[in-house]
C-alpha cells in the first residue's frame, strides 16, 4: 500500500468542512451528469466522447471489494470494446492467472465455462477476481469478443510463472530449459513461500537471485529473438501458436526478475516496493501494447483495470512527497493525452474484505465519509440535485471541476481491512482534478459476491477499519 496514508485521528477539519455542501458550483453541477443504470445511458455517452480516441483508458476503484465498481467498469469496458474497437483487458492480477483467462476467451483452453476458467485465482485474494461480475464480464468477452485478449499486470505468481518458462523450454529448446532450471534454483528451494525467500535474502541469509534471474530473461529474450528469425526465413508465415509461446515466455520471465527484487524489498521495508511494483505493472502494459501492435499492424487500444491508488496519478497524492510512482502517472508521462484516467468513489456501504492477510473475507461496513474528503463533498452535492451516483467529466481543456483540485481526503481501502478504534481509520490526501482524468461517484454501495458461496461472512463487528494490500 502507498506509505504515505493520512491518520483520520491527526486530519483537522473545521465545522464548516463538515458541512461543505458545493452545489452551488457552477462547475461541478455544469460537469455533473446523472449515471443512468440502464448502461450508463446519457451519462456514459458523455464519458465516451470524453475519452476520445485514447489509446489507453484505466479504469480505477476506491475499493477491490465493491460489486458497482466491477459492474460498472464492465460496462463501461464493454461498450469500450464495441463501440471504439479496445483490443484487451489488463487487470491487476498476476500473469500466469489471467492467461487462462485469455485462453478460455479466445477458445483456446480447455476450460468450459468462466467459472472454470476463473479457477486459477486460488491464492489471497482470490475474490479479487473470482467473483460473479468477474465471471459475468469474461463469460460477455467469450460470448461477444473472443478477439479481445486479457491480461494481468501484476508481478504475483513467482513460482507458477517459473513452471510456465520451464514449460515451454523444454518443447522448444530442453538445453535451455536445463540452464533455466539451474538459475531458477536459488527461488525454487524456497518453495512456494516466496516471504520465506524474501526473508533469507533481505537479512543477507541467502544468495540474492539477482543476477541468475537476469541472465535467464536476456537468454530468454536472446532465444525468442533467434527463433523469430528462423521461422521468417523458413516460413513468412507466422505460427501463432509459436508467437504465444515466446511471448510467455518473454512475459513470465519479465515477471521473475521483478517479482525477485520486489520481495526484497518489501523485506527491507524499502521505500522503492511501490514504486517497483508499479513500474512492473507500466511496463507490462507497454509490452502487451508493442505484441499487440505487431500482431495486429497498427496501434492497439487496451482498458486498464485496477484500485485507485496504482492508476491514479501519484502526483496529485501526498505519496509525491516520498517518491512514490504510480502506474497512472507512468502512462500519462509516456503517451499524454492517449491515457485517460477514470477514477471510482462512493460515500458508504459494505465491502468485501480480509480482517488480516490470508483470512477469510467478510462483508464489512465502512463508515461513512470522513469529514474534509472529497466523498463527503460529493455525497452533498449528489444529495443537493437528487440523485444517487454521478459522472464528473473534464471540459474541453480535458480538466474537472476547480472545486475538486483542492487537497482533501480520498478513500482507499485494500484487501485487508485491520479493525481500528471505530472513530479512526487512514486515508490519503489527494487532488482529484490532478488525479484523474473523469470521476465515477456511486454514493452507496454494496459488497463484491465471491463465487464460492458463504466464502464472505458478515462482519458487523468491524466497525471501521484502514487500508492495506492494494
Amino acid at each position: 500500500m502507498p506509505r504515505a496514508l493520512t491518520t483520520l485521528r491527526n486530519a483537522r477539519c473545521s465545522r464548516a468542512d463538515m458541512e461543505e455542501r458545493p452545489a452551488g458550483d457552477k462547475e461541478l453541477v455544469a460537469a455533473a451528469v446523472p449515471l443512468d443504470l440502464d448502461a450508463g445511458g446519457r451519462a456514459y455517452d458523455r464519458l465516451l466522447h470524453a475519452i476520445g480516441d485514447a489509446r489507453f483508458v484505466l479504469l480505477g476503484a476506491a475499493t477491490h471489494g465493491t460489486h458497482e465498481f466491477y459492474r460498472e467498469r464492465a460496462l463501461l469496458t464493454e461498450r469500450l470494446i464495441s463501440e471504439k474497437g479496445f483490443d484487451a483487458v489488463a487487470v491487476e492480477a498476476s500473469w500466469s492467472d489471467a492467461r487462462r483467462v485469455h485462453r478460455f476467451v479466445r477458445g483456446r483452453g480447455r476450460d468450459a465455462s468462466p467459472e472454470d476458467a476463473l479457477g486459477a485465482f486460488e491464492r489471497f485474494p482470490r475474490w479479487v477476481w473470482r467473483n460473479e461480475d468477474t465471471r459475468d464480464f469474461v463469460g460477455w468477452l467469450r460470448r461477444s469478443a473472443p478477439h479481445v485478449g486479457f491480461y494481468g499486470l501484476d508481478l504475483y505468481g513467482l513460482h507458477a510463472s517459473i513452471d510456465v518458462v520451464l514449460g515451454h523450454l523444454e518443447r522448444l529448446d530442453p538445453a535451455a530449459a536445463r540452464r533455466a532450471r539451474a538459475r531458477y534454483a536459488c527461488v525454487e528451494r524456497y518453495g512456494i513461500d516466496t516471504a520465506i525467500h524474501a526473508r533469507g535474502a533481505g537479512a543477507g541469509l541467502a544468495r540474492p537471485c539477482e543476477e541468475a534471474v537476469t541472465q535467464q530473461l536476456l537468454e530468454t529474450r536472446a532465444l525468442a529473438r533467434e527463433r523469430a528469425r528462423v521461422e521468417v526465413e523458413v516460413e513468412p508465415e507466422r505460427d501463432e501458436d509459436l508467437d504465444d509461446a515466446l511471448f510467455e515466455i518473454e512475459m513470465n520471465g519479465r515477471l521473475i526478475r521483478a517479482a525477485e527484487e520486489h520481495y526484497r524489498s518489501v523485506l527491507r521495508g524499502s521505500p522503492l516496493a511501490w514504486t517497483l511494483r508499479d513500474r512492473h505493472m507500466a511496463d507490462t502494459v507497454a509490452a502487451v501494447a508493442q505484441h499487440l501492435d505487431r500482431a495486429l499492424g497498427r496501434p492497439c487500444r487496451i482498458v486498464v483495470w485496477g484500485h485507485n491508488a496504482h492508476l491514479g496519478d501519484a502526483r496529485a497524492t501526498e505519496t509525491a512527497a516520498h517518491g512514490e510512482l504510480s502506474v497512472g502517472r507512468l502512462l500519462r508521462e509516456r503517451h499524454g493525452s492517449d491515457a485517460f484516467i477514470v477514477g471510482f468513489t462512493t460515500y458508504d456501504g459494505l465491502v468485501t474484505a480480509a480482517p488480516d492477510w490470508g483470512a477469510p473475507p467478510a462483508r464489512v461496513a465502512m463508515r461513512p465519509a470522513a469529514a474534509g474528503s472529497h466523498e463527503l463533498l460529493l455525497h452533498f452535492f449528489v444529495e443537493s440535485i437528487g440523485v444517487e451516483d454521478v459522472v464528473v467529466l473534464p471540459d474541453a481543456e480535458r480538466r474537472l471541476p476547480d472545486v475538486l483540485r483542492t487537497e482533501r481526503l480520498e478513500r482507499a481501502v485494500g484487501v485487508v481491512f485491520r479493525p481500528q478504534a471505530e472513530r479512526f481509520g487512514r486515508w490519503l490526501r489527494a487532488r482529484l482534478a490532478d488525479q484523474f482524468d473523469a470521476l465515477v461517484h456511486l454514493d452507496r454501495t454494496s459488497a463484491l459476491a465471491p463465487l464460492e458461496r458463504g466464502e464472505a461472512r458478515a462482519a458487523a463487528d468491524l466497525p471501521d477499519t484502514y487500508p492495506s494490500a492494494l
